[in-house]
């Protein structure tokens, strides 16, 4: 067992990570620990063990106030966390900083007070989280006067919550956006896309509509997995999910709509889905009204619109046909965290190869393609060919060559003098 003397920082983070964020897959919830946890070793001749790291995955860099906190996430609290009356309809943004025993034995909690204190400026509720023993009463006392939760954290990794901060109301940064995005329901994970063929999601909304089993109806005239299309559909933003029933959202009634002004009838549209089956054919190309649809479906999915203002300049720019790298890295320096969660795999395996302790590209790994999330080189980017937005379809990820990999617009604009 760890002493309560020989917590070190990355071992305080894991127990505060855990007390704060106990399941991932809980809805509207999302971290990242800062990528300087993603390291072999936290100071020399101190590793970071494989089962803390794990712990802490997905790392980012995120950028917070005037630093990067250790932990950015963002989580509806329990009551004994979080002194919260009301705050809208999103989960708060939280930020915590994590101190533990240097090598000199000592805990700098006042600094990690005053670091978490500067996180409130585009965070509405920040932490310092540090052994319990090491938490002086000037410490806590400087906490609460600055609106800071101070989380005591013991030998056995019990966390106990010292002082509760109230939530407050902030600007909210790119950074802060991106992990925000990750955490709603379109948030990029390695379960969004499952299908790389944009009529499959059309046909959910069409399916709920008819009067028969949703399942049945999609397994019969669009296609067999009907998990995967209904999962993606969500992040399509096409259907809600709900806890006791699924209903389509306005974005899907239009598709609806579309279907009967265009058929008539559901049974009528589904025809021409049977038509479509094992069709290599460009989509938009193959059916012009249902790809201009496509096409404002997935403009509305937040990462397209991204893509597409950053492919238009990286072309304004004279580069006309930007491989997977030259996109990544160009995306990585105008926005780092968003690039990182929409085209990067969580584990810390990859998060701790292609970044570095700054959060800075090794650009060297990036022609690895087994790095990349197949949601977004496979999937999306089909979606973006299918729709008429790029020029090429995507890839999987295992026969993914990062550096011929073509990311190109299929109008761009010429921009005149």
């Amino acid at each position: 067992m760890t002493s309560a003397v020989s917590l070190p920082e990355p071992e305080v983070l894991a127990h505060a990570k855990r007390r704060l964020f106990p399941d991932e897959d809980e809805s509207q919830t999302y971290s990242v620990v800062d990528t300087q946890f993603a390291m072999d070793e936290w100071l020399p001749d101190q590793p970071i063990s494989p089962d803390v790291r794990e712990q802490l995955a997905p790392f980012n860099h995120v950028q917070l106030g005037s630093g990067y906190p250790d932990l950015v996430g963002v989580r509806l609290l329990e009551s004994d966390l979080l002194a919260v009356e009301r705050f809208g309809n999103q989960p708060p943004l939280i930020a915590i900083e994590a101190k533990g025993y240097t090598g000199l034995g000592t805990v700098d909690v006042e600094r990690g007070v005053v670091q978490a204190y500067d996180r409130l400026h585009e965070a509405n509720a920040a932490y310092v989280a540090a052994p319990v023993q090491a938490i002086s009463q000037s410490a806590r006392t400087l906490a609460r006067e600055l609106n800071i939760g101070v989380l005591g954290v013991d030998a056995g990794g019990e966390v106990d919550p010292l002082e509760i901060p109230r939530v407050v109301g902030n600007r909210t940064s790119d950074g802060a956006a991106a992990i925000r995005f990750q955490a709603t329901v379109q948030g990029v994970t390695d379960g969004s896309f499952g299908l790389n063929h944009p009529k499959n999601y059309l046909g959910v909304p069409l399916a709920l509509y008819h009067r028969d089993d949703t399942d049945g109806v999609l397994a019969e005239h669009v296609v067999g997995a009907t998990t995967d299309a209904r999962r993606g559909v969500v992040f399509l933003g096409l259907i809600a999910e709900k806890p006791d029933h699924t209903e389509i959202t306005p974005l899907g009634e239009e598709v609806v709509r579309f279907a009967l002004g265009r058929y008539g009838s559901i049974d009528a549209a589904f025809t021409a889905f049977d038509d479509w089956k094992r069709s290599q054919k460009r989509f938009c190309d193959l059916a012009p009204e249902w790809g201009l649809l496509t096409r404002r479906v997935v403009w509305a999915y937040p990462a397209t619109r991204l893509l597409v203002e950053e492919l238009q300049t990286m072309h304004d720019d004279g580069i006309r046909e930007p491989s997977l790298v030259d996109l990544v890295e160009w995306l990585h320096v105008q926005n780092p965290t968003f690039t990182v969660e929409l085209f990067l795999r969580g584990t810390d395996d990859v998060r701790g190869r292609v970044l570095d302790a700054e959060g800075d590209l090794r650009v060297g790994e990036l022609r690895d393609g087994t790095v990349f999330h197949s949601p977004t080189v496979f999937q999306l980017k089909a979606m973006l060919y299918h729709s008429g937005i790029l020029t090429e379809r995507g890839s999987e990820p295992h026969r993914l060559d990062p550096e011929t990999d073509v990311w190109r617009l299929r109008e761009p604009l010429e921009r005149t003098p």
